[in-house]
């Protein structure tokens, strides 16, 4: 069997491993196959033979049935390979059954996942999440991996005697992942805080399959310098930019990490802080690498994972990228039938990004609503954040008075308050931002214009927000 203390050369050579069922067809396999090889490239590892096998199930000892795992033996001694990945995620006795038999390295598709998302990682954040990845896939799988860790060992001091030491490791990794988890809700905290210093701008999400180019579109549209590789999971971190899509039209663009065809269910609750930043967004912007050859089916992988997300509801707008890239014209001209509301771009050559920027904006405003509001002139500070959060079309003084009530219960009669100057505004605002404003304008429900023989009162306003002059008649536009 083999264990981590085995050394291996410095570039790694792999073997790699797609089972096709009634489900996947050997079509299907290959193309899953050259996403696994492309990730083991990332991954830093050289592919050197592809096996498939055919089975109406997985088989449940070892996936591939116990003859292909005979095959992959002695292909594996012929070749010297250091690494043998599955393109599908095996059980922990899977995996120590293949293992007893094929001396090297064994990984699947989510360790393979993880462990480029280890070396992709940059910020303390990326760092913390994958590494609460890691150990949530290592604690089931600590048998098989290293056979020290079944050893008996006791003593005074270090813990109870004949306890195992894979019982000892599994409760230290225990330990770990909860330090692991109060620091990341220590970091959910913070980008919380971060969301609510931002919460008069509209935000817009890119999301996509990795690889779709969606660093490369956010340094074209917020002019910036951004990581961008040809390679899967560049961008681990949201990163976000101010884009200006207008005159005095600006949002929120975050770049969010890619999602994959069979994504670790366990990276996804880990990078919940980042992830966060999607569902939270107002709008997404789905990319779409429309020269891949199942681009379609990547699209149905990104539709799947927002559902996990509980984001399939948001709007949503749809840019097919690399245009520039497509050699077959008919096909640019039939997707363009079929997906009439999408935008076609070319993020590294500038096509289309003026089209997409009036797309985006239409769809953000989309769900707009507009409202005319009576705000006290004696209350300056919530008729400021109400020119933060919307867009102000127009903003007037005039007198108001609480809308009569037959019995308010305080034994006054309807008609008693004073007339107060107001000011009258109209405005337009993001549904999330108008519910802030009904928030702040709870106390002030009761108000309506003064109305005197058909006429508004309108005061006089000063610099100070205060009636200058005696109420003057205003009629009614």
């Amino acid at each position: 069997m083999f264990t981590p203390e085995k050394k291996t050369k410095d570039a790694e050579s792999a073997i790699i491993v797609g089972v096709a069922t009634s489900n996947v067809s050997r079509f299907d396999v290959r193309d899953h196959l050259n996403e696994l090889e492309q990730l083991a490239r990332t991954a830093g590892a050289t592919v050197t033979d592809r096996v498939t096998q055919s089975l109406n199930s997985p088989d449940p000892s070892t996936f591939i049935g116990s003859g292909k795992v005979n095959e992959l033996k002695r292909l594996s001694a012929e070749r010297d390979s250091d690494l043998i990945i599955f393109d599908d995620d095996l059980s922990p006795v899977q995996v120590r059954n293949i293992e007893k038999q094929v001396n090297c390295k064994l990984l699947d598709r989510s360790g393979l996942i993880l462990d480029i998302f280890a070396n992709r990682a940059q910020t303390a954040a990326a760092k913390t999440q994958v590494e609460l990845a890691q150990l949530d896939y290592l604690s089931s799988r600590l048998t098989r991996r290293w056979t020290h860790l079944s050893r008996q060992e006791g003593g005074i001091g270090t813990k109870g005697p004949g306890e195992k030491q894979i019982e000892t490791d599994r409760r230290l990794i225990d330990k770990r992942m909860a330090k692991l988890r109060d620091k990341l809700d220590k970091i959910d905290r913070q980008r919380t805080t971060q969301r609510k210093g931002r919460r008069g701008m509209t935000t817009v999400s890119l999301v996509g399959y990795t690889n779709a180019g969606k660093s490369t579109l956010m340094n074209a549209l917020s002019d910036t310098d951004l990581l961008s590789e040809d390679q899967l999971f560049a961008t681990l971190d949201a990163t976000t930019r101010t884009v200006q899509l207008d005159t005095n039209k600006e949002v929120l663009l975050s770049d969010t990490v890619g999602f994959i065809r069979k994504l670790p269910h366990r990276l996804i609750e880990s990078f919940k802080s980042t992830l966060d930043e999607v569902r939270h967004s107002d709008a997404l912007v789905h990319v779409v690498d429309v020269t891949h050859r199942r681009f379609e089916e990547q699209m149905d992988v990104v539709q799947e994972t927002l559902g996990e997300l509980d984001c399939e509801d948001k709007p949503v707008l749809t840019v097919f990228n690399k245009i520039d890239a497509l050699d077959d014209r008919n096909l640019l001209r039939a997707l363009r039938r079929e997906h009439p509301d999408a935008v076609f771009v070319s993020a590294l050559r500038g096509i289309g990004l003026q089209r997409l920027k009036t797309d985006l904006l239409a769809l953000v405003e989309r769900d707009f609503v507009d409202r005319v509001v009576y705000v006290p002139v004696t209350a300056p500070k919530v008729i400021a954040r109400i020119h933060e959060l919307a867009d102000v079309e127009s903003e007037d003084y005039l007198y108001a008075d609480e809308e009569p009530v037959a019995d308010r219960g305080d034994g006054a009669a309807a008609g008693d308050d004073q007339p107060q100057a107001v000011a009258r505004i109209a405005y337009r605002a993001a549904p999330r931002n108008d519910d802030r404003i009904h928030d702040m304008l709870e106390p002030f429900g009761a108000l309506r214009p003064l109305v005197t023989n058909g006429a508004r009162v309108e005061p006089d306003v000063g610099g100070d927000g205060k009636s200058a002059r005696a109420p003057r008649l205003a009629s009614e536009s």
